[in-house]
């Protein structure tokens, strides 16, 4: 029988642990097994290796993207969709990742599509512009499946220490997109291959990664056979704001790593400067992401939350694009700050307007699908009116435009509801 999911008020910060949706939250037999970890320490490791290469296929691309459009002879339009082809295949191919879970098991998907990251990223700098595309509808495209299914084996493996190594997840791919960005420009100039070695070299923590998490890949978890559908999600209006306020400051998020480097390099600084900004900025994001949820969680819903830390992402791109560069870096932590309590409590959202973990999985997966796709349209647009206008201020309507449709619809994602589904088992 259809169990109905009615709107009443949400669960407390204590289930904020349940931010790590799991991909296979919809299978009951998954959920009853025993969990047996002989050496957890391997599988923690691997955890973290692999966290580390969810985002330096996309941040390292921004500080060499100018060198990668002149030596390829891109313009703006064609660079923008360099940088809108990964956030693109983070949407489309989100959904296949429970699929491919309950077919062949997360760690095995997790390990060959590992396989196919590192090929991206070896295609994306060994290929010329066909290769530079094409690798990097690869690389993002496996971003998109193992960022679905990670969380989940972190949940389902240390379910006494879910919401400390929450934590854990958000440190290494800040980490990871930390080091991209501030390292690729220096890897370029060190190596006689250019901008080529330096975006090649991303490939080899994802061979480590690949070499730590193989014993994880031979344990596996079996077949599935007992599932939970739900119903109703697409149509419900509450579940289409938080997909939405995940898309668009999503957007906004994208276009810092795509773009933030050239914006600033266009106001005077060098590759290297810019790299290192974006850079910093990215690891202040690990003090908003881990706080954020928590003092969302503190009053009787989310929405001054969202409006608070909008306003303060988007004070910083507006500083970014237009204040002095003697103040840039503090404008860079300004930044940072925002960032990273918007991307946590798109996360949170999620969770708190979920009724339970199949209904919190159906509504990740839509939030994630839909919103990375919406996000990709950023990116593309930032490269489209630069193309038009040849310059950057005019970018300051795109982030207003974004920022305050982020909050519209944040406004409704932070009510005190949950979705009105049903949620059966088949």
């Amino acid at each position: 029988m259809a169990e109905s999911i009615t709107r009443n008020t949400p669960r407390n910060e204590r289930d904020l642990d349940e931010l790590l949706i799991d991909a296979e939250a919809d299978d009951e037999q998954v959920q009853q097994q025993p969990v047996v970890l002989r050496r957890p320490w391997l599988l923690l490791l691997g955890l973290v290796l692999v966290a580390l290469n969810l985002r330096p296929a996309l941040s390292s691309m921004a500080p060499v993207l100018g060198q990668v459009s002149e030596g390829l002879g891109l313009n703006a339009s064609q660079a923008g969709l360099l940088t809108t082809l990964p956030v693109l295949c983070l949407g489309l191919f989100a959904p296949l990742a429970p699929v491919l879970a309950r077919r062949f098991g997360s760690e095995r998907v997790i390990l060959g599509i590992l396989v196919t990251l590192a090929l991206g990223i070896v295609v994306r700098s060994a290929f010329g512009a066909v290769g530079v595309f094409l690798g990097s509808l690869m690389a993002g495209a496996s971003i998109g499946i193992i960022g679905v299914l990670l969380p989940g084996i972190v949940k389902r493996d240390f379910p006494q220490h879910a919401g400390t190594l929450t934590g854990v997840y958000t440190m290494a791919l800040c980490l990871g997109a930390a080091m991209a960005a501030g390292a690729t420009v220096p890897l370029a100039q060190h190596f006689e291959g250019g901008w080529a070695m330096g975006l090649g070299f991303w490939a080899l923590p994802a061979l480590l990664a690949m070499l730590v998490w193989l014993p994880q890949a031979r344990r596996g978890h079996g077949l599935h056979k007992v599932a939970y559908r739900v119903r109703g999600l697409w149509r419900d209006p509450l579940a289409w704001q938080v997909t939405l306020y995940m898309g668009l400051q999503s957007s906004l998020a994208y276009i810092v790593f795509g773009w933030l480097p050239s914006i600033l390099i266009g106001r005077g600084l060098s590759p290297t400067d810019a790299g290192l900004v974006l850079s910093g900025s990215v690891i202040v994001q690990l003090v908003s992401s881990l706080s954020a949820p928590w003092l969302a969680t503190r009053g009787k819903d989310q929405r001054l939350a969202i409006v608070l830390v909008m306003l303060i992402t988007l004070a910083g791109l507006f500083g970014c694009l237009y204040a002095p560069l003697s103040g840039l870096w503090g404008w860079a932590v300004v930044l940072g700050l925002g960032q990273g309590g918007t991307f946590a409590l798109a996360l949170t959202l999620i969770v708190l307007r979920s009724k339970d973990a199949h209904v919190a999985a159906n509504l990740s997966s839509m939030a994630q699908g839909v919103g990375y796709t919406l996000a990709s349209m950023g990116p593309f647009a930032v490269g489209l009116v630069h193309d038009i206008t040849g310059g950057w201020a005019a970018l300051g309507w795109i982030f207003a435009v974004l920022g305050i449709g982020a909050i519209v619809f944040g406004l409704g994602a932070g009510r005190a509801l949950h979705v009105q589904v049903t949620c059966e088992k088949v």
